[in-house]
């Protein structure tokens, strides 16, 4: 087995690695180091504007000749809930009142939109070597544009079924994520917090049903469990987790600290911070909210009534309510700069697939 293949031509990388592109986490400077070093460095732009994703492109290109990947969502437009929101207010309420913080909000605000034609546009213009959705795919004639442009579209798929729906629409890459995986979970639908499918399930059932190269993505920190997916039948890998740790990722002493402490089984999928089932680090506000067992505000607009919360523990001046997020392998991680650590999984796969020098 070889680290290069069909993946790696398609998406002009050395190795099939490819940095995710954490909104928030990842920055311009992690993709450059990532895309430098080999792999396939990567950018959440679902909260920017068109001009914000412009100058984000500048600064990458400046520092890199190498490929990398735009992310954006594609969730549906949130439904106005008043009586959802009302419940939603009501349930919070005593952690308000706990954390001195003065107002609950009336209804949930959308804090970013999903996909439109503004930004297809743009992207036209720009033409990234990859752009990637997550929760689904936006109109169709949206991606064939992307696509006539010359860039790779790729899409999350965390069920056989979603899998074979990315590839009749006819998407470039499928990346198979599995329940492992930190940050959201990228099914087409809300689905319940304790639904998913383990990335060793996952993977060879989706590499049998679609035709395109798939990525696995999920709970993967070293080369052992890069080559475990090369050998389930994935072509790359997208690892997220592993990033955080980076001198490169936007995360702060808080974040780091709660990876330096991890576990294998201390987080936990809630859709209490946004709407949608996201793997976090498990606290007593995910506890509590899960206990009901009932409808959230529509992503993201259920971000209006946690948001406060979690801010309010900023500093270290509370805590229980941070919104932290990672996957089931973070115990894994190395505090290592992402060019260091992009050559060290490198090593890692070869020497776990057994390759020998003539065969690099």
């Amino acid at each position: 087995m070889n680290l290069t293949n069909q993946l790696t031509a398609l998406l002009d990388i050395d190795y099939p690695i490819i940095q995710a592109p954490m909104a928030g986490e990842a920055t311009p400077e992690l993709a450059i180091a990532v895309a430098n070093a080999g792999g396939l460095g990567g950018l959440g732009c679902s909260y920017m504007s068109v001009d914000e994703i412009e100058r984000n492109v500048a600064r990458i290109r400046a520092g890199t000749d190498g490929s990398f990947n735009l992310n954006f969502f594609a969730h549906p437009e949130p439904r106005a809930d008043a009586k959802l929101d009302a419940s939603t207010r009501a349930r919070v309420a005593p952690f308000y009142e706990e954390l001195g913080i003065a107002e609950v909000p009336e209804r949930g605000v959308a804090t970013c939109d999903t996909f439109s034609w503004e930004k297809t546009e743009a992207l036209v213009e720009l033409r990234p070597r990859v752009v990637s959705f997550h929760f689904g795919l936006p109109d169709l004639d949206m991606v064939r544009a992307l696509q006539r442009a010359g860039i790779a579209v790729m899409s999350s798929a965390t069920t056989v079924a979603e899998a074979s729906r990315l590839d009749e629409a006819g998407v470039d890459v499928v990346i198979a994520q599995g329940w492992e995986a930190g940050g959201h979970h990228g099914s087409f639908e809300a689905s319940a917090d304790d639904v998913g499918v383990g990335l060793v399930a996952l993977v060879p059932q989706v590499a049998d049903a679609v035709r395109c190269p798939v990525v696995a993505a999920g709970g993967i920190a070293d080369g052992r469990g890069i080559a475990a997916a090369l050998v389930l039948g994935a072509q790359g890998v997208q690892l997220g987790t592993a990033f955080l740790s980076c001198p490169e990722a936007n995360t702060d002493d808080n974040y780091r600290a709660a990876l330096r402490q991890a576990r294998d089984d201390d987080t936990r999928l809630s859709s209490a911070f946004s709407g949608r089932p996201a793997r976090t680090r498990n606290n007593r506000y995910v506890e509590a909210m899960a206990r009901a067992r009932t409808r959230f505000p529509d992503y993201p607009t259920m971000y209006a009534f946690s948001q406060p919360l979690a801010q309010a523990c900023a500093g270290g001046k509370a805590s229980g309510f941070e919104f932290v997020l990672y996957g089931q392998a973070a115990a894994l991680n190395r505090e290592l700069p992402a060019a260091e650590l992009v050559a060290r999984l490198v090593d890692e796969t070869r020497e776990s697939l057994g390759l020998t020098d003539k065969s690099r």
